[in-house]
């Protein structure tokens, strides 16, 4: 585990938590910090590390443990429902929070703290061809399904995919990019994928919430338990059944133990679906994650 970048995560949390308190930047600092990364710092990733990547069949286990994960919690939310008595949107928060995490904002440069640059192209696999695909889809389905709205047309789905930036360099870089360009290229597109993890940081200490009413304290904890914890843990006998190992096997449950998607929060908060308990989830799931992350890595380690 690289210390140092998490010795930077806690600082630029730290720095934006209190610029949020003292007002120091304006109110929509977050929201131009993550445009910042979804436009500039998550392509120039993709373009740096996904030439590297060697396509094979086992790749197909980092893309299908989203989409099986997305599955199980299904059935894991719709038990505890049952047996606690939620209500209808704070289920549809907790379908969201719990299936859709934080692969590219967060899991990018957690994945390179903890594991090197090496394996990020697994992880870029796993955003771009599981999660980014599943928001665009199971998310905008649960969305349309307990918020009342009209439900999204497969071409109103396919126009949100295509229009995703890092899908664009995602693209270029299977088709054109070479695994070693020019050295000016290589240098500036790793300036700016270095920018990401400080960017992100920042955004989310301006904009982390973690007040809540007593009574959502109950929903609170199931959707973290289940996001941190058994989420990952059902992801690690995947990994083994697709014949992940080493680097493969760690990216991919570290993806899965990514706390909530940011963009999967506010969808649910823009929709009045139980906005607290949705900002909640991602405040304190980013703050647990900071100790779960590293937990899980040891636990892969010794299981090696």
């Amino acid at each position: 585990m690289a210390l140092d970048a998490f010795a930077l995560i806690l600082a630029m949390l730290a720095l934006g938590m209190g610029f949020a308190r003292l007002r120091a930047l304006p109110d929509n600092s977050a929201d131009v910090l993550n445009r910042i990364v979804l436009y500039v710092c998550l392509p120039a990733a993709v373009l740096l590390y996904v030439p590297r990547l060697q396509l094979d069949l086992s790749l197909i286990g980092i893309i299908a443990t989203p989409w099986l994960l997305m599955l199980a919690t299904l059935a894991l939310v719709a038990l505890c429902t049952r047996l606690f008595g939620f209500s209808r949107e704070v289920h549809a928060v907790l379908l969201l929070c719990v299936a859709l995490c934080n692969s590219s904002f967060i899991g990018y440069p957690m994945v390179r703290a903890l594991l090197g640059d090496h394996a990020l192209p697994y992880a870029v696999v796993y955003d771009q061809f599981g999660t980014f695909v599943l928001l665009s889809t199971f998310g905008l389905y649960v969305l349309a399904r307990y918020s009342g709205d009209v439900p999204p047309s497969g071409r109103q789905i396919a126009l949100r995919i295509v229009r995703f930036p890092p899908l664009w360099a995602l693209v270029f870089a299977l088709v054109l990019m070479p695994a070693q360009p020019p050295a000016w290229i290589a240098g500036g597109l790793q300036s700016l994928a270095d920018a990401m993890l400080p960017l992100v940081m920042l955004a989310v200490g301006l904009s982390i919430q973690l007040r809540l009413p007593r009574a959502e304290l109950l929903p609170l904890g199931v959707g973290l338990l289940l996001k941190l914890l058994v989420i990952p843990a059902l992801a690690l006998p995947l990994s083994w059944a697709f014949g992940l190992h080493g680097e493969r096997l760690q990216a991919n449950v570290l993806e899965s133990a990514m706390p909530t998607m940011i963009t999967a929060a506010a969808l649910a908060i823009s929709h009045r679906l139980a906005p607290r308990l949705a900002a909640a989830l991602v405040g304190y799931g980013i703050l647990l994650s900071l100790a779960t992350l590293p937990a899980w890595l040891w636990l892969l380690q010794q299981l090696h």
